[in-house]
């Protein structure tokens, strides 16, 4: 079962600690299940920075190999999840221009543009896809929402993807964040606004009597290639929505208004990411892991 790390007073750090003492004893198995317990969380926030899966696994990837090289510094003068949210954080932000970031617009502005540009057309007969019509229209959703996170720049995104769509509370997100809780929230005041205003004023999923409609969109899309019916990169190891994963609800500081559009962001997929214990069971192998930590087992 999946443990909400972001949750303040059902915090991660007591089981997190135990485990990092038992690691650094030379307990292999410990140092695994600290991973497994913190990966999904690494690669949904990576997957919304980057857009594409495969920067995703790249990035939680090269994060988890920082967290457990940096294990023995962490001195308990903040919190496990300060500490390694941080590491998070400062990758994501630091990492160079990812493809989703090329290929998308950067600003709301040429966003609209290119969505525009997409005829509106009827869907599309079931008979001709092996998958339910239903998913590749949720599909084009979830791109178009993600493409939206990608006109925020990278420091509004985080604060985003942490504050409304994790719902981090404003305590913990100035901890990881290295900011003011004041200065935390307006900086999540703008982004929401920022989003709020694209898609009350665009997106049908706000209002009906908008103009974009993500099925009008599908057919166009599934024609020209960009969602592809047999590689879906937003519908695929999909259990569940970030709000059913995200538990108990933490304060919320926007108004009536704007929470309309942070609840169709938590209604987005929570990604089960590939077993990265799996593969960084082999690095852990090498010797100069196997040295570091001492293992036993």
């Amino acid at each position: 079962m999946l443990v909400n790390p972001f949750i303040e007073k059902n915090a991660t750090d007591e089981k997190d600690e135990q485990l990092i003492e038992a690691a650094l004893r030379g307990d292999k198995k410990s140092l695994e299940d600290l991973i497994y317990r913190h990966q999904a969380w690494i690669y949904n926030i990576a997957l919304r920075m980057m857009f594409y899966p495969q920067e995703a696994e790249d990035i939680t990837q090269e994060v988890l190999i920082k967290i457990i090289t940096k294990l023995s510094t962490f001195r308990k003068e903040s919190s496990f999840r300060t500490w390694a949210y941080r590491i998070v954080i400062n990758q994501v932000l630091n990492t160079k221009k990812s493809l989703g970031e090329k290929k998308h617009a950067s600003n709301f502005d040429d966003y609209w543009k290119i969505i525009e540009n997409v005829p509106d057309k009827d869907l599309p007969s079931q008979e001709n896809y092996d998958v339910e019509m239903r998913t590749l229209v949720n599909e084009v959703k979830v791109s178009c929402m993600s493409g939206m996170l990608l006109c925020l720049d990278r420091e509004q995104r985080i604060v985003f993807i942490l504050g409304t769509i994790f719902q981090v509370s404003d305590k913990v997100g100035a901890e990881i964040l290295d900011i003011t809780r004041d200065n935390f929230r307006q900086k999540l005041s703008r982004a929401r606004k920022q989003i709020f205003n694209f898609m009350n004023n665009k997106c049908g999923l706000m209002n009906k009597n908008n103009p974009c409609k993500c099925e009008k969109k599908t057919k166009v899309l599934l024609d020209s290639g960009y969602v592809n019916p047999k590689n879906l990169l937003f519908n695929i190891n999909y259990v569940h929505t970030v709000e059913s994963t995200s538990g108990e609800r933490s304060e919320r500081f926007d108004d009536l208004l704007e929470s309309r559009s942070g609840e169709l962001f938590r209604d987005t997929p929570f990604q089960e990411p590939p077993d990265f214990v799996q593969s960084i069971r082999k690095i852990l192998d090498h010797k100069e892991f196997r040295d570091i930590f001492n293992f036993t087992n």
